[in-house]
């Protein structure tokens, strides 16, 4: 069996393992064994191509793996649960743009002899643009992620900018395929860069999550392309399996919202933002709660709904919310949690952070099998979420969320809302929950305020002893 025989081999055995991973990924109860599968297998396949016949500069090599892997480790290791998103955005931007200076790098390679075939330029041509769109948009959306840029830009005109740089990069490929120029694939990488900018930008940082996925899915077609352009089987298949992925879960989470990917990605191009949301009635005021009532309340109830939203990820208060469940559950209160697919900054969010404090599988509902529970809900806790829990997006026509599906928290008996401020969520508009008179606020931050839930639902006297009824909610 010759060398390149068993470097086949070694490159086959990874294209199982990254699909039997991606299989794993797909429940909670088994993710973290498909990221060791899928480990294995990419350890695997670089020691293979360490042996591919031509392969030198090995010093080099060295020293980028060791660099790659001290940031990788490094960032896994102490990135904060609410930088994991910004985290995954950058790191699949960089991924795109490897694939984009692959192909170009093989383009200067094979056209410092003369010309190219056409086929293989094209396909170089197709890679570096989609590779170069997808680094350029993932860093925007880096930047929205981290606030270094704030809400969205509506630039009028911005989806005929867009139209016109497509046709630009089109053009600029097939004079490409033409000229074999490498001055020419500079321009369209450049082109393509911008159009990667002008894309994401005008986006909110509410659709953050579907833009992380489409940049996503864009990276593994332009990992694909460099495995054409390479004759790597494995770069083929790997990066069909993320591309491929990626389209599926871009569509998931645009139907989660109810919108067409075209409306996310130029739904807001040329308007102004809109703030709207149902008219409140008249005198219509928010009421706050005491934490002794509110731990009264859950711990004398007998379903108890928790909704996790992005706020519990900043006060990184997911092993306080299990604390809190656990002590409910003693008491003989059914705790469940009910999870957005949305909710959060980028998909799966909230599910890793409640596996992160050992929630139990079994609690953590998605919003499908929940929603029709909330109408014989005691308490909904609400944990720093705001627009996937707003009456707005089902009620209001007018509503900048309009037609997205939310959790009707509002259906259950009573929502205690755990929130710093009245401040809007990550929409830009007012929550019309947060004055329904089933709803009581508990402001603070969401750590400490579960600290004290904790404490007082402990001291909370049951049966067998003097039972303490909570008080009427504050006015």
């Amino acid at each position: 069996m010759s060398r390149v025989d068993i470097i086949g081999i070694a490159y086959l055995f990874a294209s199982l393992t990254f699909i039997v991973g991606l299989r794993l990924l797909s429940s909670p109860v088994t993710a973290r064994q498909g990221n060791r599968v899928a480990a294995v297998g990419m350890a695997v396949a670089i020691i293979a191509t360490l042996f591919q016949p031509g392969m030198s500069n090995y010093v080099l090599i060295g020293i980028a793996v060791v660099i790659g892997a001290a940031i990788g480790t490094g960032s896994a290791r102490g990135v904060k649960m609410t930088a994991m998103p910004q985290m995954v955005a950058i790191f699949n931007g960089m991924g795109g743009g490897a694939a984009a200076l692959v192909a170009a790098l093989e383009f200067i390679h094979q056209t410092n002899g003369g010309s190219i075939e056409a086929p293989r330029a094209a396909t170089i041509a197709l890679g570096a643009a989609i590779g170069a769109v997808s680094f350029a948009g993932s860093v925007i959306a880096f930047a929205k992620l981290q606030e270094l840029m704030r809400g969205s830009m509506f630039v009028r005109q911005a989806k005929y900018l867009n139209g016109l740089l497509v046709l630009v990069i089109v053009a600029l490929g097939i004079a490409l395929v033409v000229s074999s120029s490498q001055w020419i694939l500079l321009v369209l990488l450049i082109v393509a860069l911008l159009l990667g900018l002008a894309l994401v930008v005008p986006i909110g940082g509410a659709d953050m999550p579907v833009v992380i996925s489409l940049m996503n899915s864009l990276t593994g077609i332009a990992v694909a392309l460099a495995g054409f352009v390479q004759n790597n089987e494995l770069l083929i298949v790997s990066g069909a399996l993320v591309g491929a992925s990626g389209t599926l879960l871009t569509q998931l989470m645009a139907k989660a919202m109810n919108r067409p990917l075209s409306n996310v990605l130029f739904g807001g191009m040329g308007a102004a933002p809109s703030a709207a949301g149902l008219e409140l009635p008249a005198g219509a005021t928010v009421r706050e709660i005491s934490v002794d009532d509110a731990a009264v309340l859950m711990s004398y109830s007998q379903r108890v709904v928790i909704v996790p939203g992005y706020g519990l990820a900043v006060a990184q208060a997911q092993h306080q919310v299990r604390e809190l469940s656990d002590i409910l559950g003693e008491r003989g209160v059914q705790v469940k949690y009910a999870i957005h697919p949305v909710a959060g900054r980028m998909p799966g969010h909230m599910n890793v952070l409640l596996a992160e404090a050992d929630v139990p599988y079994s609690q953590v509902q998605e919003m499908d099998a929940i929603n029709g529970e909330f109408p014989s809900t005691d308490v909904v806790l609400v944990v720093g979420a705001n627009d996937i829990t707003n009456p707005g997006a089902r009620d209001d026509p007018g509503s900048a969320i309009y037609g997205m599906p939310i959790l009707n928290v509002d259906y259950a008996q009573h929502v205690i809302v755990l929130k710093r401020s009245m401040r809007p969520g990550f929409a830009g508009i007012d929550n019309v929950l947060y004055y329904n008179s089933k709803t009581a606020m508990l402001f603070g931050d969401a750590k400490e305020s579960l600290q004290k839930l904790v404490a007082a639902s402990k001291a909370v006297s049951m049966p067998g002893s003097a039972r303490k009824e909570p008080e009427a909610v504050k006015a």
